[in-house]
């Protein structure tokens, strides 16, 4: 009868080892997942900035170009008044 029970008792052994690698390997598989959602959301959130960022600054680029071009009208109206009236005057 001995035999019979430390050979049960190795069962359960071999079967709870095996339920333990079972679990290891599926926790590692559960943290592959995760890695991999956190890598791809910091990609997002990345991709996210860079767009806000370039669109910010295309906005600056835009009314620098506004401001320069009416300061060119500006000064081009007032240099053309002033060779008018010294032409006419």
């Amino acid at each position: 009868m001995e035999p019979l029970l430390a050979f049960a008792t190795a069962m359960r052994m071999r079967q709870s080892i095996a339920e333990i690698e079972d679990a290891f390997f599926e926790e590692i598989e559960e943290d592959r997942e995760r890695r991999e959602r956190l890598r791809r959301r910091a990609e997002l959130r990345q991709a996210q900035r860079h767009r806000e960022r370039a669109h910010r600054h295309g906005s600056m680029r835009f009314f620098a170009l506004v401001l320069v071009l009416l300061g060119t009208a500006a000064v081009v109206t007032v240099a053309m008044f002033q060779t008018l009236y010294y032409l006419l005057g």
